[in-house]
């Protein structure tokens, strides 16, 4: 028993026993053993012991522990500070680990080439204006490591890039006596986050100029500033030379190739490059994900997500924030449900990525309710959030509930907001028909945020007034502005003119828009359309003609449902699908009972010109009344009715499905290629102003 007692309280057993329990990661071993020390070795644990105590506590980010067991030490050296002060560093508590290095200096004790390294680490994250990192690099010249010592000098200069001290950071390279890879690292991965990609690759060639080699943290900070600059031949040549020099093997450059071949617009050469790793790990198959969703294709993004859940990976943070952007892609809304089933049972739905993506989902989804609903229960929110939000009740045309979000957010003083912010309010109020509102907030967005009106601004406020038929003061602001006018400025304003039949001034922005997009068909078609519905017939089987002759090929409109994993498309005037003589039989029976309630054809919009009673027969056969005839044949009462539609909805199609929802108590949800549409009980969510 004595022997035992003995060796449980010889001070290596103890001191090697907090070691296990740093190399486990194991708060209770490490408690076990400190309580082992307080009851064998009284009156006092030697210093030694309580070094390694401090570091045990620290590392695994328990401060309260690693303070009370540093006070514990009656004689602290420079090893149980440099622990507790990297520690805290390491855990993003720069205000703890500054405040142990001040304890340090007022004790006498003098930092070393390790200590230094960690209060560059701490200065580095301290509050903004803060001037520990001068004073610290002024110490560290006094004690003789700077600009010797290059492990310090590195530290040093980090710290600088990160504190946005740009000529300090400079001086002190220029300084360095002995520049080693870390150094010019420090310098192109600090480029790179702070958006300089050219500085980054000048940096690169400094290094290999100097006859340095770079490592793997070199070449993708390479690979990161040829995808931020999109830099495709300058990267592309560059995996030449990865690959001659076996830095290919290594899975994060891998995985910084996928990410710059997505960036660039080059999926398929990142699948080349994901299907060649022997080795993936999460960020690859995320990489991968984003790749394909960057160009736009979601369907291939979801694909590699399940076949990462295939390959045993674990559902993480980024992972399924990133996937949930390919449903909003998609309009995949039980995709997105699925999904959020998953972040649930990860435990990762209160992440504010992830819960951001949700919101985000849901409201370009149409699921504004749920996107609320998620919305409410964040603990945080960034400006993310805040802009998903406002989006998603844009998208529905939900003005006032926009402007109260916005109103919101200026009053939590959570985060200000940005340009993408004013575009969304903007949005929400041209298509809620807030006119004043949202030219009020055009007109004073410089002076109340400081944010200077770009192109999208211009082009939201051209929709806002052209909606409210105020086409000429829409004119006048394009002729006005400071920049070019973009092809959806002129959009927008062609189509409020055929909103409001103002064909001379439509004539205008057509023509504008096939100068600077000759080979859209959607600019051709709009402006034959509205002569057409000016009964001008002449003039817009003209524009056709001209459409036909040039080789412009107008895409055919359709309208698709989903149901039961398939997806059922129909175009306008469709007789071929296996349930038409139902679909039919449905449509006239809806017909007469629209009319007994006071439906009449909008037949301005059948574009032929044809007799009456051929119109009111053309007008009940678009695409999107054939889709809504299969819902209601096959979706259960309760369920809403979702359709999407590639063009946007016609003046009769949105007026006969005000009447359908009413007639059958059915909830109608119809997304165009402007925005969503809830239908319910005679009454639609745009309020007839869309």
């Amino acid at each position: 028993m004595r022997a035992g007692a003995a060796m449980s309280a010889d001070p290596q057993l103890l001191a090697a026993a907090v070691e296990a329990a740093i190399a486990s990661r194991s708060p209770r071993l490490g408690r076990a053993a400190h309580a082992r020390a307080l009851r064998l070795l009284s009156p006092g644990i030697p210093p030694f012991i309580c070094a390694h105590l401090v570091n045990l506590y620290s590392k695994l980010d328990l401060p309260a522990a690693a303070a009370s067991a540093l006070a514990s030490d009656p004689s602290p050296t420079v090893v149980s500070f440099t622990a507790f002060i990297s520690g805290a560093a390491q855990h993003a508590r720069p205000l703890h680990a500054l405040s142990a290095f001040a304890a340090m200096l007022r004790l006498g004790l003098r930092p070393n080439d390790f200590t230094f390294p960690s209060a560059f680490k701490a200065a580095a994250s301290a509050p903004p204006r803060s001037a520990a990192g001068p004073q610290i690099h002024a110490l560290a010249i006094r004690f003789g490591y700077l600009p010797a010592d290059a492990f310090v000098s590195c530290a040093a200069l980090d710290m600088y890039f990160k504190t946005g001290r740009l000529g300090l950071a400079r001086r002190l390279f220029e300084e360095m006596p002995n520049r080693n890879v870390v150094a010019w690292n420090a310098v192109m991965t600090n480029a790179v986050l702070a958006g300089r990609p050219l500085e980054t690759v000048q940096a690169y060639f400094g290094l290999r100029e100097a006859g340095g080699m770079p490592n793997v943290v070199s070449v993708c900070a390479f690979f990161n500033a040829c995808a931020g600059a999109m830099l495709l031949l300058p990267g592309a040549q560059f995996h030449g030379f990865v690959v001659k020099c076996g830095f290919d093997m290594d899975v994060s450059v891998s995985n910084a190739m996928v990410d710059f071949y997505g960036k660039c617009r080059c999926a398929e050469k990142a699948k080349m490059v994901f299907d060649a790793m022997r080795v993936r790990n999460s960020v690859s198959w995320c990489s991968m994900v984003v790749a394909y969703a960057q160009n736009g294709a979601e369907e291939d993004a979801f694909a590699v997500y399940l076949g990462a859940r295939r390959a045993g990976e674990e559902p993480t943070d980024f992972m399924v924030s990133s996937v949930l952007t390919t449903c909003a892609g998609l309009l995949g809304l039980d995709l997105g449900r699925a999904l959020h089933a998953v972040a649930v049972r990860s435990c990762i739905d209160a992440n504010i990525f992830v819960a951001s993506a949700l919101v985000d989902m849901y409201g370009k989804c149409g699921g504004v309710e749920d996107a609320h609903h998620v919305f409410v229960d964040m603990p945080q929110r960034n400006l993310v959030t805040w802009n998903a939000m406002i989006g998603g009740h844009a998208n529905i045309g939900d003005a006032i509930n926009a402007l109260a979000v916005f109103s919101d957010m200026i009053a939590s003083g959570e985060t200000a907001p940005n340009y993408i912010t004013l575009v969304n309010v903007i949005t929400a109020c041209s298509r809620g028909g807030l006119t004043k509102e949202g030219y009020e907030l055009f007109e004073t967005m410089r002076e109340r945020f400081g944010i200077e009106p770009r192109t999208e601004h211009y082009a939201c406020v051209v929709d806002l007034l052209g909606r409210a038929g105020m086409e000429e003061q829409a004119y006048e602001i394009i002729q006005r502005m400071p920049m070019r006018p973009s092809i959806s400025l002129w959009g927008a304003l062609l189509g409020a003119c055929k909103m409001h039949g103002k064909t001379e001034l439509g004539r205008i922005a057509a023509e504008k828009l096939f100068e600077l997009d000759p080979q859209d068909s959607g600019n051709h078609v709009l402006l034959s359309n509205m002569l057409a519905s000016a009964g001008r017939w002449a003039e817009a089987t003209y524009v056709r003609k001209e459409m036909k002759d040039v080789g412009i090929k107008k895409d055919p409109g359709c309208s698709w449902i989903t149901w039961k994993n398939g997806v059922h498309v129909f175009h306008a005037k469709d007789t071929k699908h296996e349930m038409n003589s139902e679909i039919r039989a449905l449509l006239a029976k809806l017909k007469k009972q629209m009319q007994a309630s006071g439906y009449m054809p909008d037949t301005q919009y059948s574009l032929y010109d044809l007799e009456e009673e051929e119109k009111e027969s053309e007008v009940f056969q678009h695409s999107e009344k054939l889709a809504l005839a299969y819902g209601l044949i096959h979706i259960p009462p309760g369920v809403p009715i979702r359709i999407t539609k590639n063009l946007r909805i016609c003046v009769d199609c949105h007026r006969a499905f005000k009447f359908i929802s009413g007639i059958v108590d059915r909830e109608i949800i119809v997304r165009d290629n402007n925005r969503f549409h809830h239908f319910k009980q005679y009454e639609c969510s745009c309020k007839d102003y869309w």
